[in-house]
């Protein structure tokens, strides 16, 4: 990773891998996908084989390109005329017990982030307008290996969440926080587990604390490392209850959400869905991400160590090597793709939370699995009809709370 990060290799290698990808790859890639039965699967057009491949071309080749890391997005409030954004406070008297060991460790401590809210089209709600009635609040948390992407809504990595306004009624606006990104070697470490979590935490705070939105009314959603994200503040909600005076637990801040939504969520950072057979090692041409450099995990974690990621519910709760509890979780749909690298450890983590909290539509957990279809699938608007199934369904689901 990252083996071209200097001029002029890094120049030189663009223009090769340009030219060599439109009048070399391109056409072979075209001329092996015709035959059906060539595909990563019978199922899909030939338009679906060929995106899918560019896509992943796409990321290994930036995964080999990243020179010098941007300017931390959450050093700075992005502003504009329709850019809805504020400085979110940190939260240190909520950090308790193993999470404040792990932080220093790490040398992280909480710190002030951007928060930026985005409304329905046709919608321009004022930054703190309280709750109306039937409505909910989406408060999403983006993906990228907690080393990209961005929280911003004018990114594309944004449609995710005008996708969800758009389809469930309830959802009129949605809030984000620009958690801090992880950075290691070659590039200067920074900002390792727990301070993604810090962040998602001061975002929480926020929303019951500050603005006195009940939780029940909160929907918390995620993809990928979001989705990762997503199920480790919720996990230290759930851990925290039970730690205060019954007074202090009185505070919304220490209760779950209305629900969750994740998209391929990333369960398991660890080896224990590794190997052979497994769909990591079988699902390689039939999904977008490459398969993984190890620049992610060990950025994360820091002075954690690897180790780690087998052993730390919050970073894989679906890992074989744990058996972390469920209980107390709020109602959960988890989208995934049967072509995806990471449909195995989806499975795993819905047996997991089937096992504690069930299947019930209205309290447990939905899990919905469609053939042949990638990672994150519902970003990409070329994966259709699965990504309007699955908005349609997930707004059937929010408005089915029993």
């Amino acid at each position: 990773m990252f083996s071209l990060r200097q001029q002029p290799w890094r120049g030189l290698y663009i223009l090769v891998d340009t030219l060599t990808t439109y009048f070399v790859r391109v056409p072979l890639w075209f001329a092996l996908a015709l035959p059906r039965s060539w595909r990563p699967r019978r199922s899909w057009s030939l338009r679906r084989t060929m995106l899918v491949r560019l896509l992943r071309h796409r990321v290994e080749t930036e995964d080999r390109l990243r020179t010098l890391p941007p300017t931390p997005q959450h050093e700075t409030l992005h502003q504009g005329p329709d850019i809805k954004s504020l400085w979110i406070k940190p939260v240190p008297d909520l950090l308790h017990g193993d999470i404040i060991t792990w932080a220093s460790i790490n040398g992280v401590d909480p710190i002030r982030i951007p928060g930026y809210w985005l409304d329905k089209e046709g919608f321009d709600t004022p930054i703190g307008q309280p709750l109306q009635s039937g409505e909910k609040i989406l408060y999403r948390l983006h993906g990228g290996g907690y080393v990209i992407l961005s929280a911003r809504p004018d990114v594309p990595e944004a449609g995710i969440t005008k996708d969800l306004l758009h389809f469930c009624k309830p959802f009129r606006r949605a809030f984000s926080v620009e958690y801090r990104l992880s950075s290691g070697e070659p590039l200067t470490p920074a900002n390792p587990f727990p301070a993604a979590l810090y962040d998602a935490l001061a975002g929480w705070s926020y929303l019951t604390r500050d603005l006195g939105i009940p939780p029940s009314d909160i929907y918390i959603t995620g993809d990928s490392a979001g989705g990762n994200l997503s199920l480790a503040l919720v996990r230290y909600l759930v851990e925290s209850q039970g730690r205060y005076p019954a007074g202090e637990r009185n505070d919304p801040v220490y209760s779950a959400p209305g629900g969750l939504i994740l998209f391929s969520p990333w369960s398991d950072m660890g080896t224990s869905h590794d190997g052979p057979g497994t769909s990591k090692a079988t699902h390689y041409l039939s999904d977008m991400l490459p398969r993984k450099s190890g620049y992610a995990e060990a950025a994360f974690t820091a002075a954690l160590g690897l180790g780690a990621t087998n052993t730390n519910a919050y970073m894989s709760p679906a890992s074989h090597a744990l058996s972390p509890s469920f209980a107390g979780f709020p109602r959960t749909y988890i989208c995934t793709g049967s072509g995806e690298n990471l449909v195995d450890e989806g499975r795993t983590l819905k047996k997991r939370m089937e096992r504690d909290i069930g299947n019930d539509v209205a309290t447990g957990v939905v899990y919905d699995e469609k053939p042949d279809a990638i990672h994150v699938f519902v970003a990409f608007p070329f994966h259709e009809p699965e990504r309007t199934e699955t908005y349609q369904a997930i707004s059937k689901w929010v408005g089915n709370e029993g």
